[in-house]
């Protein structure tokens, strides 16, 4: 880097024509450009400027030197040019596993407007509820629902989705409404995985339910419409629900207990990121953030 530096700082001296000029373009002491260059010229083996009290011209290998340098020096300022363009406008195609439900709930419209903001960006989606593998997988990112166990990866926090109880009135009349946790144990519960339900009180206090149903489901959307339905009380993402709550499809079920927020991570192998998977990840953040 030291021999880079110097060679573009012999370019300098070269094109202004001499050791004070440089030194003024640059704004160096005039003491350590003449050192750079005698250290330059050590390096090569052969003195590259005849130096006089009046002037400093090139020598035939300082000339030869220079031609070949002034076009390295240019090439490397077109690339760093060309570079920061793309750090500034990303181009090129990112591949990103992403899940099902989370697509289909928030990312839709977010997608449509980073493509929007990043016209010479692609997007290539792994829309699947299978957890990609960074190693082994052609992806630059995935998103993962839920705590990261892979002490390996870089995680960056991208929301934290909130769920509710819900149930279609239908459903309600019929079995009747829960108006404590405990009531859970006698009703249909739909579920995404065979496991207790933790539902947190309004004062910080969790209950731990082992309630059972007729469904159990890896899909959000499926029990998302089941409730719909009137086949009984899910677990959703409250924004899946707006609607369907201000239409009377569905109702709030225990509305003072929740479901514990589930952390959505955006995982990648390494900090050092291209700067169109970087610009994505941070478009997500900033949506996801202000909802």
């Amino acid at each position: 880097m030291d021999q880079f530096r110097n060679m573009e700082l012999f370019v300098t001296v070269a094109s202004a024509g001499g050791f004070r000029a440089a030194a003024d373009r640059l704004g160096l002491p005039n003491s350590t450009v003449s050192r750079r260059i005698a250290e330059l010229e050590r390096d090569i083996g052969l003195r590259l400027f005849n130096r006089t009290t009046r002037r400093v011209e090139l020598t035939e290998a300082g000339q030869t030197y220079f031609d070949r340098c002034r076009r390295i020096i240019d090439e490397a300022r077109l690339a760093h040019e060309e570079l920061s363009g793309m750090v500034s406008q990303p181009t090129g195609l990112i591949r990103a596993s992403v899940p099902v439900d989370f697509t289909q709930v928030y990312l839709t419209d977010i997608l449509a407007d980073f493509i929007r903001a990043y016209p010479g960006i692609r997007l290539d989606l792994d829309v699947t509820p299978r957890q990609s593998n960074l190693v082994t997988d052609p992806v630059d990112l995935t998103i993962r629902i839920g705590e990261v166990s892979e002490p390996t990866l870089i995680a960056r926090k991208l929301a934290s989705a909130q769920l509710g109880l819900f149930a279609a009135p239908s459903y309600l009349a019929e079995s009747g409404v829960p108006l404590a946790p405990q009531d859970l144990l006698q009703h249909d519960c739909l579920r995404i995985i065979d496991r207790p339900w933790r539902l947190v009180g309004p004062d910080g206090e969790v209950e731990t339910l082992a309630v059972q149903g007729s469904f159990i489901a890896n899909n959000i959307g499926l029990l998302h419409r089941l409730a719909r339905q009137g086949l009984g009380i899910a677990a959703l993402p409250i924004d899946l629900t707006r609607e369907d709550v201000a239409s009377g499809r569905l109702a709030p079920v225990l509305p003072d207990w929740r479901p514990p927020e589930i952390p959505v991570y955006a995982l990648t192998e390494t900090r050092l990121l291209p700067a169109k998977v970087r610009v994505f990840i941070d478009f997500l953040i900033a949506r996801l953030k202000h909802g």
